[in-house]
């Protein structure tokens, strides 16, 4: 598919310093051999691995592998079996996801699509025949089998009757009439990537493992979700959701709730003021564990892991000394431990965590999520007797499965073998920054493959959105790009990034930007004191928070050439009145509403700093972006053009916020817009060696 970009060259000339080539401007001709450096076309090639579940005995894994098709232009999932002692793998199902095996490992559950819609389907090991056992009009998600493997929990979206004001006079027969008007009466009423959120809500169902109809469990306007954890009696299953009145104006006031699977009839198991999520039942039943934090309304929070009784009851913190924000736990086989995710540095860990709170490290390279950026992800799974599965890697590939048996990580695939043959890709490594204040900045750098020792090069700044996560030392797409280009990347993690503990993160609570923009300069500082950056060919991108970040960086210095920014956040009074979340901005980043304080949020605005703006920016946003709508970068387009600063519209057709780099052309495509945009005001002549 043809990738089509709306791009809206600024009115204003570009300065005659400019040093415009033809390669910016004109496709470069086809090649007539293979081409070692990385490129937009290779996207179509790369494959990553998720969701990996071990089946209960530990000896075999099915898995989702994601993989290009250059003829839809997207990420197709496939699910493959590995045999773990061997490393052998074979095809389960051309297309799926969401596998989850029987309790006795004879039989997968999976999520596929059946004509327009997904359904659920259920596979045996032994035969390969399969049985779709749905018909939703709602994609089904979080499956869980009871324990007898007798049925199927999931969670799936019932369809509402919306608000409605008056009438349509009648239509004559055979009238071809506009839609009937929208009338749209939600809190939260369109969501990143879904869109406009269409009338209704989820709901928990059961369903015959073999077949038959399905039974809706839980009602009312309020949104259920996974994961869904069986008791070991197969009576109950227990939940999260926000509940009760007043729900819809809660934003992360979940709670822990226990289902009857028989009688649908429900019991609150926690209360507190802030989110119980993710709850697990032990497998004898006398315990549950889940995720959750007391609400401080502060930017960030960690997830701490909980222990209580079968009830919830007598909960404790099994992590709060760890200051580690913890992503997903789940139950070892014998039941007297979790194994856990969280970041560190920049780096998903995965470990065994006691009920005293003792943490025994398992591995510390999980990778996995997204393919353009390095950030932290990855998921993993525990078969009953103890053995774990994870996606794993680091920066010359996208993540791969791994086992950790008898305490030591362990290889399983290796699915981008011949790219990384084939390719020469960036090397990366840490570079040591240190903040004004004297803190500590994880950062890493990425070089051109072909660079000489010694020689310095224009350098990209790369910055992360959130601004609660991190970036670490993973494959990125676009660190590739930028590099085959020619240009050094350099990534850092400063104040406010996760993986650093609860003190680091709310350094910007309440107060951002601020001094993460002088964490970041310090990156760029020590590109250029260690040889690599050449200090007169400095850029600066990022996404989300980090095209905040890149605004405020050209309202603050002019000492970029050019800069990108990518789906920022320009006035915080407009983004916090049209977000996908409705009451999230106010609550969590502000002391006051918008109207009660609006100076407040405008000197943390990069709107408010345009005035000083001389770097020419290029603006780049998806054309569905509900989360840092498209109307923030409208708004700094436009400015920048009253402005006179040399600017361009990048808009990304069909994509949100969180897949503005989901369809491979369009990944490509973005990062060679940016690429060309540096290349306008790159100087050609490096600085001499010094």
């Amino acid at each position: 598919m043809r990738l089509v970009i709306a791009l809206l060259l600024a009115a204003t000339s570009f300065p005659a310093t400019a040093q415009t080539t033809t390669a910016s401007q004109a496709p470069a001709p086809a090649p007539d051999g293979p081409v070692r450096g990385f490129t937009g076309a290779d996207l179509f090639g790369l494959s990553i691995a998720s969701d990996p579940q071990i089946s209960p005995d530990g000896r075999t894994i099915v898995y989702v592998r994601r993989s290009g098709d250059v003829m839809i232009d997207r990420m197709v999932s496939s699910l493959w079996l590995i045999d773990v002692a061997s490393g052998r793998q074979s095809p389960f199902a051309t297309q799926g996801s969401s596998p989850r095996w029987s309790p006795d490992g004879t039989r997968v559950a999976y999520v596929a699509t059946d004509g327009d819609r997904a359904q659920l389907f259920v596979r045996w090991i032994a035969t390969g025949a399969s049985a779709r056992v749905t018909s939703l009009p709602g994609d089904p998600n979080a499956l869980a089998w009871s324990p007898d493997g007798k049925r199927l929990a999931y969670i799936a979206t019932v369809a509402g009757e919306g608000m409605k004001l008056g009438n349509a006079p009648p239509k004559p027969e055979g009238a071809k009439w506009a839609e009937p008007l929208e009338v749209i009466d939600r809190v939260n009423y369109r969501a990143d990537g879904p869109g406009y959120i269409k009338p209704g809500y989820d709901h928990v169902f059961v369903v015959g493992a073999d077949g038959g109809a399905a039974r809706q469990l839980t009602f009312g306007r309020f949104d259920d979700g996974g994961p869904l954890s069986w008791t070991p009696d197969g009576q109950t299953i227990v939940f999260a959701a926000i509940r009760g009145a007043g729900a819809e104006r809660e934003v992360m006031n979940s709670d822990v709730i226990a289902l009857d699977a028989n009688t649908g009839a429900m019991r609150t198991l926690t209360t507190r003021d802030g989110p119980d999520m993710g709850p697990r039942v032990s497998p004898d039943g006398s315990r549950i564990a889940w995720l959750g934090f007391d609400d401080m309304r502060r930017s960030n929070e960690n997830n701490e892991l909980y222990v209580g009784d079968r009830d919830a009851g007598a909960p404790r913190s099994v992590t709060a000394a760890l200051d580690r924000s913890i992503e997903d736990a789940q139950w070892a086989g014998d039941g007297r431990s979790l194994i856990a995710s969280y970041d560190d540095h920049g780096q998903r860990r995965v470990a065994r965590i006691g009920m005293d709170g003792r943490t025994a490290l398992l591995a510390d390279n999980m990778w996995g999520g997204g393919l353009d950026r390095p950030y932290t992800g990855g998921d993993f799974s525990v078969s009953r007797g103890g053995v774990v599965a994870y996606t794993g890697g680091d920066a010359s590939a996208p993540a791969d499965v791994w086992v950790i048996s008898g305490g030591k990580p362990r290889r399983l695939t290796d699915l981008n073998a011949v790219m990384r043959s084939a390719k020469a890709l960036a090397p990366v490594r840490k570079l040591t920054v240190k903040a004004p204040d004297g803190r500590a900045i994880d950062a890493w750098i990425a070089t051109p493959p072909n660079r000489v020792e010694g020689q310095r090069v224009p350098l990209i700044l790369e910055i992360h959105g959130g601004p609660h996560t991190a970036y670490g030392p993973g494959f990125a797409t676009d660190v590739q790009l930028y590099a085959a280009a020619g240009y050094a990347v350099v990534w850092a993690n400063p104040r406010g990034s996760t993986s650093y503990g609860e003190e680091f993160a709310n350094l910007i609570d309440k107060n951002y930007p601020s001094a993460d923009y002088d964490d970041l300069i310090a990156a760029v500082d020590a590109a250029i004191a260690d040889g690599t950056a050449d200090p007169n060919n400095l850029f600066v991108t990022g996404g989300s928070g980090g095209g905040v970040l890149t605004a405020w960086i050209v309202g603050k210095t002019n000492r970029f050439k050019a800069a990108a920014t990518q789906k920022p956040v320009i006035n915080w009074i407009s983004e916090a009145l049209t977000m996908d979340n409705t009451m999230f901005t106010s609550r969590y980043w502000f002391r006051k509403l918008p109207w009660e304080d609006p100076m407040s949020y405008w000197a943390r605005s990069p709107l408010s700093l345009v005035g000083n703006v001389k770097t020419p920016t290029l603006v780049v946003v998806g054309s569905e972006d509900y989360r840092t709508p498209v109307s923030e970068s409208e708004q700094y387009y436009a400015a920048l053009q009253i402005a006179g600063v040399p600017t361009a519209l990048v808009k990304v057709p069909g994509a949100s916020h969180g897949g503005i780099a989901a369809r491979p052309s369009q990944a490509a495509g973005k990062a060679s817009a940016i690429i060309a945009w540096f290349d306008r005001y790159r100087k050609r002549v490096a600085t001499p060696l010094q």
